[in-house]
């Protein structure tokens, strides 16, 4: 084994998260506005309590605890959120933040992701993951995190099929809601970012989806040979 990492010359610690917009061909990513996205987001999620089981939050008996919530998130340096518009629909169906920030060793994570119904398994839900991931690695971060709970296995299929690399799991890692927590770990890092844009570029393209909208290739097949370790959970 080597005594020392490998250098990383000239390292500059990169900018805060603090695009106010980015838009990709399905999917906008709004800075949270609680007064412009509070109703929108609210007719996404009214329906849908289940949606709220592994956040520390929610769900919301009314609009106005859910606006509530929201105007206590928005403005925030970290986590930072924004609102999720499905450009097809032109409609809210989500959030997502940055968290965790740490420009200093070029560290930040990806959570609180909040997809409704409506907007799971789209094409938007995936280009707007994409887009925040675009974003952390061209301003220069050099890890890009994925934490979830570890009972939570469609967050940890979310991130094996967007590329993460899983990591393990920290036990009783945190008590949310009254109940133990134990966190599985997931990362994409720099050097996997190329590969990874090419993926969901395929992915993404008109070309990869029939007239009725159905891929004609999985995205999980595009980045399973760019993943460095693989969910044994999932493999069972």
């Amino acid at each position: 084994m080597p005594e020392f990492g490998f250098p990383v010359p000239g390292w500059v610690p990169p900018e805060r998260p603090g695009p106010e917009l980015m838009e990709g061909r399905w999917a906008r990513l709004e800075r949270l506005d609680p007064g412009a996205h509070t109703p929108g987001l609210w007719r996404a999620f009214r329906d849908a309590d289940a949606v709220w089981n592994y956040l520390p939050y929610g769900p919301f008996a009314t609009e106005a605890e859910y606006g509530a919530w929201a105007e206590g998130m928005a403005g925030r340096g970290d986590p930072f959120f924004y609102a999720i518009r499905d450009l097809e629909t032109g409609t809210l169906g989500g959030v997502a933040s940055y968290l965790r920030i740490t420009p200093e060793a070029g560290s930040i994570e990806v959570g609180h992701i909040n997809l409704s119904p409506g907007l799971q398994r789209t094409r938007a839900a995936t280009e707007a993951m994409f887009l925040m991931m675009g974003w952390a690695f061209g301003a220069g971060y050099r890890r890009y995190e994925w934490k979830c709970d570890a009972l939570n296995l469609p967050s940890r299929r979310a991130a094996e099929r967007l590329g993460f690399s899983y990591e393990g799991v920290f036990r009783q890692a945190a008590v949310v809601k009254g109940r133990n927590r134990d966190t599985a770990w997931f990362a994409v890092a720099d050097g996997d970012w190329a590969a990874l844009e090419g993926a969901f570029g395929e992915w993404l393209a008109p070309a990869n989806f029939d007239e009725a909208g159905r891929q004609r290739r999985g995205l999980s097949s595009l980045t399973a040979p760019i993943r460095v370790a693989s969910d044994p959970v999932l493999a069972r």
